[in-house]
């Protein structure tokens, strides 16, 4: 609560931001609001850059295109991507003048995969078939990671300051969730109408849930992390019933898929199951499904559940159907593009961000569903393994799951590190975790770390992690 107090002032001018964005879009002016949106930002850049900072987490999951309202054909998310920018732009600055992030921070492993992978983009924008696609790729990350991971180790060192960036985060969501439940409801919950009544704070049902995903475990951290008064506990409950109500309209399976697989990573961590256990276990699975596998393929062809269904069973059910879900036909065939252009350039790939508009001539007849199109311009390959082996190599790929092990290796150690008295940051952490184990559980089927709504958080969460590691080592 203390941050509310000192930074009412910024809170207010951000509410009035965003009641005036609801204007002019309302009235088909969206336009109008980029040009107090640059005289914010750049006040508060300026000025507040740790709050400013803390802000982004609030005003994230209420971030809205301005592609979709106005003839720019620029993709920006404001206000958060323009304050992103200066952001990034102010920290280049300082850290040149006075070292402003830790230098524990470079000695960490989530540093150096992350760097190796900014590195390479940087090489394949290079020898990329369309460089311009790829330099504004290159961009867009640099200003998600660079103010979020780099600069938020040092914000995050301060440890209210974790708690308030998740509190923000929470409440920011679930004013999108109750937007979009109350809009929902007025369709009576309908399944086609769940692709797109979150709009304009989220593009579709997917990103969505997979914001929700993360937000569950965040929601109960908090809950548990400390002790609260009895009006701001039964405020965090309330928003614990949001999240479970909008993880379930959202009728996103890999979301809820996430989320029941993240209660299992909780368990191997809480009862300290060993990675002897773990690979064997994995190791009699594979052996199962190579022996199985044919049996289990005409199981999967017998299942004839759709994804359109309301009911949360029968939809589970769909994500095995191979043969009539076109949600799952055309995942296969995006995965099946990507794997035909990684052939075709298997050590620089096409270029970051050239997916889109390289994948069209790789579809195969036998592959094309219902909403396939033949131009191409459906969108990505949906996944954040397969995306990068199409437009960065092999090498891409690797990079990727090297910041995923960097990430989860640092924050299991550091959670059996950290001591049984300081309850806040265990809880905090193990949140945390279970958070970004529901992204890379559903980056196996989407991607979406090129857009805030995931980037925010998960670089977010990525430097609280570092931030604890500094002070635990501070400390010792």
């Amino acid at each position: 609560m203390e941050f509310f107090r000192r930074n009412s002032l910024i809170l207010l001018a951000g509410l009035a931001f965003a009641l005036l964005a609801a204007y002019f879009i309302l009235t088909d002016k969206a336009e109008y609001t980029l040009f107090p949106l640059g005289l914010i930002a750049i006040y508060f850049a300026l000025f507040y850059m740790e709050s400013t900072f803390l802000l982004v987490a609030f005003l994230t999951p209420l971030s809205i295109n301005i592609e979709e309202f106005t003839n720019f054909s620029l993709g920006l998310f404001v206000p958060t991507e323009p304050l992103l920018c200066g952001l990034m732009g102010l920290i280049l600055f300082y850290q040149l003048r006075n070292k402003l992030i830790p230098p524990e921070t470079w000695k960490n492993p989530i540093v150096w995969a992350v760097l190796f992978y900014l590195f390479w983009i940087l090489v394949t924008s290079i020898t990329s078939s369309n460089p311009l696609v790829s330099v504004k790729f290159l961009l867009a990350r640099l200003w998600f990671i660079i103010p979020m991971l780099f600069f938020g180790s040092r914000v995050f060192l301060k440890p209210k300051n974790i708690h308030t960036f998740l509190l923000l985060f929470s409440i920011g969501m679930s004013i999108a969730i109750m937007y979009t439940v109350v809009q929902h409801a007025s369709y009576r919950f309908g399944e086609k109408e769940s692709h797109w009544v979150m709009w304009p704070f989220f593009k579709d049902h997917t990103i969505y849930g997979a914001a929700i995903g993360m937000l569950v475990p965040i929601v109960f951290g908090l809950y548990f992390a400390r002790k609260y008064n009895p009006l701001f506990q039964a405020i965090l409950l309330g928003i614990i019933f949001i999240s479970l109500v909008g993880l379930y309209f959202s009728y996103t399976r890999a979301a809820w898929l996430s989320v029941i697989l993240a209660l299992g990573i909780w368990a191997l961590i809480e009862f300290r199951v060993k990675f002897s256990v773990l690979a064997s276990i994995g190791l009699a699975t594979l052996i199962y499904l190579f022996f199985a596998w044919d049996g289990i393929q005409m199981e999967m062809e017998r299942n004839k559940f759709e994804h359109t269904t309301e009911n949360f069973g029968e939809r589970l059910q769909s994500a095995t159907n191979v043969t009539t879900d076109a949600s799952n036909l055309e995942r296969i065939n995006r995965w099946s593009c990507a794997i035909s252009m990684f052939k075709e350039r298997p050590f620089f790939g096409f270029g970051p961000g050239t997916y889109a508009f390289e994948y069209a001539r790789f579809q195969r007849p036998e592959n094309l569903t219902i909403i396939s199109t033949n131009f191409g311009d459906g969108g990505n390959a949906h996944s954040e393994y397969l995306g990068p082996l199409a437009e960065m190599g092999f090498t891409g790929t690797i990079a990727m799951i090297l910041i995923v092990i960097a990430i989860f290796y640092k924050a299991i150690t550091l959670y059996y590190k950290i001591p049984k008295e300081d309850r806040e940051t265990r809880v905090l952490l193990m949140a945390m975790i279970l958070s970004l184990s529901t992204y890379f559980i559903h980056g196996i089927l989407n991607n979406f770390l090129d857009t805030d709504k995931a980037a925010v958080p998960v670089w977010g969460m990525c430097a609280a992690i570092i931030a604890m590691e500094i002070r635990l080592k501070r400390n010792q």
